[in-house]
């Protein structure tokens, strides 16, 4: 199970539905239009596969307070989310051993910020130290594809390491 979480509006839903058909392509080809979305109330199930079947697990912003009654289940995360989600989930003793994935969603943005100036902002170098997980950063724009394969093959080595 790999938890998808983040503040509400980040573009986990349509990130899950474009992992989805990018898996079904065979993580190759050309995803299209981005298809509609609806904000996730409560929490959502999505299989994709990509050699085996990876269950996404993902959580609606306005589920926050709760998200620790799902780490039991959960052998990697997902995350796209303020600094604060960001501390809250590295301290959970439940998650010191999944491997992170932070995600910086909306590159497509005119007023996005740059990887290092996001880094520098929020110290993350400092916090990836200090941390007991494996963390991975990627910039991705779930509304164009890009940056979705480097998702895809993040999902499928974390199912190969961890059983």
């Amino acid at each position: 199970m790999c938890l998808l979480l983040g503040a509400a509006g980040v573009g986990k839903t349509l990130l899950v539905k474009r992992l989805q058909k990018l898996s079904s392509q065979g993580g190759q080809g050309d995803l299209g239009e981005p298809p509609p979305t609806r904000p996730t109330v409560g929490t959502d199930l999505t299989d994709i596969v990509a050699q085996r079947r990876i269950t996404i697990r993902e959580l609606g912003g306005c589920m926050s307070p709760i998200w620790s009654s799902y780490y039991g289940t959960c052998r990697s995360l997902m995350l796209s989310a303020s600094c604060m989600h960001l501390l809250g989930l590295l301290s959970a003793e439940q998650l010191s051993e999944v491997s992170v994935l932070i995600l910086f969603n909306k590159i497509d943005q005119p007023c996005y910020m740059s990887l290092e100036e996001i880094k520098s902002l929020i110290r993350l170098p400092d916090i990836i130290a200090c941390a007991k997980q494996n963390i991975t950063t990627v910039e991705i724009s779930a509304k164009k594809g890009t940056g979705l394969t480097g998702v895809l093959h993040w999902l499928q080595e974390q199912q190969r390491t961890s059983g």
